[in-house]
């Protein structure tokens, strides 16, 4: 008998199945048993979770949202951080970066911050907590499975963590400069992070979407015929087949369906192109300014790599290279191999492709360190002739960069790798579908 942290590796040939699934990294279609709490069951071929079913997840994800909620609104009402040099203090919350960078003409980095640190985790801690307490009603509202998708979708934007080490960044080159006091919001922040990976840790979206089912308020999956067309919603991950037209509708969330992402290759090379024209501006063109008593040089990310460095900094000089400098040369690096070696139809080293996918996915995010460390200096330091930091443009054109390649890792889809393959396994079943 599985313990709760035992791997179930579900192979594709088991036929007594009460659900089909697609792996949603290399499209192959697993009949999966129904699970005991904490199995996982796993791709037999590239290794991707399809489930993991937690049966007490839902009642312990309440809490932990509950948690996050409170510590959302703590962090938007305490004090954030406090800055004190030459007898004159600067005191700045959440929201102080956003106005002061909206202030000095970057509204367009204002909005990126203002979403990715405030909008997006807030909707997603909302509607999480929302979609938990309607669960435990007797009669959830009927539009319950709408705000779990809209929870999805924001989760994806929300930077709680890169935030975090964004602060850490700030910190480290002001307190060599001034006095500065941790106000109780950051502690509010530190617990929302740890909340937050604890209930994304503990939800299964196949565990929502059957909650729904019991409940009523979604359809139970349907019966596939593998022998027919089929499609994995991307909003929700149900397998369903396709009418003969190759376009419909989920049955259970009513999103679009399709074999695959419709044009993938072609959305994401135009992606991929921009963010390396804007990548070449994010690095010559200033982030930040810092003026001194009249006096200022413009920093790029290279310079703020090496002031860190000179300083003695080498941990978080390493840190600032590795998230600002390395992760996106090597995503925009990654993205071109992958998509070059897609459309040659190339069967080179299939599962590391995967791998070097799901990598880039992750790191995506991170790269926004100088972002958020840019929007807390930038509200502390502002105390006139003493000291005053400025954004740059630069700081515009990397932002972009991050986001576009966050986007373009969205547009891939992995599965066109594992098309070349035989269409048809030892049993018959259709293992790939043609890519658009």
């Amino acid at each position: 008998m599985a313990t709760g942290r035992t791997d179930r590796v579900i192979t594709p040939t088991t036929r007594s199945a009460t659900q089909i699934m697609e792996c949603h990294d290399c499209g192959l279609l697993h009949d999966v048993p129904p699970l005991q709490d904490g199995m996982r069951a796993r791709c037999s071929r590239c290794g991707a979770t399809l489930e993991h079913f937690r049966a007490i997840s839902l009642s312990h994800a309440y809490a932990y949202s509950l948690a996050g909620a409170i510590c959302f609104a703590m962090a938007n009402f305490l004090p954030f951080i406090r800055l004190e040099i030459s007898g004159r203090a600067q005191v700045a919350s959440l929201v102080t970066g956003i106005k002061a960078l909206y202030d000095q003409g970057l509204w367009e980095l204002a909005i990126v911050v203002a979403f990715t640190m405030l909008v997006a985790p807030g909707l997603q801690i909302l509607a999480r907590l929302t979609v938990l307490a309607g669960l435990r009603m007797r009669r959830p509202p009927r539009w319950l499975p709408l705000v779990h998708r809209g929870a999805s979708f924001v989760g994806r934007w929300a930077m709680i963590e890169v935030y975090m080490l964004g602060l850490l960044v700030a910190y480290v080159k002001l307190i060599d400069l001034a006095h500065v006091d941790l106000g109780p919001a950051v502690f509010a922040v530190v617990a929302l992070m740890l909340v937050t990976v604890a209930t994304g840790a503990l939800l299964d979206d196949e565990t929502i979407w059957r909650s729904f089912a019991r409940k009523g308020l979604a359809p139970p999956p349907p019966k596939v015929d593998p022998r027919r067309p089929t499609a994995l919603c991307e909003a929700c991950w149900l397998v369903s087949n396709l009418p003969a037209s190759g376009h419909g509708t989920c049955p259970r969330c009513s999103a679009p369906l399709h074999q695959r992402k419709p044009n993938s290759l072609t959305r994401t090379w135009a992606l991929l192109i921009t963010a390396a024209i804007l990548y070449i501006p994010a690095n010559l063109f200033p982030i930040m300014t810092v003026i001194s008593l009249g006096h200022g040089e413009p920093d790029t990310i290279i310079s703020g790599v090496i002031a860190l460095a000179d300083a003695g900094l080498w941990p978080l000089a390493a840190l600032v290279f590795f998230a600002s400098i390395l992760v996106p040369v090597l995503k925009l690096v990654g993205l071109m191999v992958l998509l070059i070696t897609t459309q040659r139809g190339s069967t080179w080293r299939l599962q590391d492709r995967t791998v070097l996918y799901r990598i880039i996915e992750f790191v995506g995010r991170w790269s926004m360190i100088d972002i958020f460390m840019i929007s807390i200096l930038v509200a502390l330091v502002q105390l006139g002739e003493i000291a005053t930091i400025e954004p740059g443009i630069g700081a515009i054109a990397f932002a972009s960069v991050v986001i576009i390649t966050m986007i373009a890792s969205e547009s891939f889809d992995p599965r066109l790798m594992w098309d070349v393959l035989n269409r048809h396994d030892a049993s018959g079943r259709d293992t790939g579908k043609k890519g658009h």
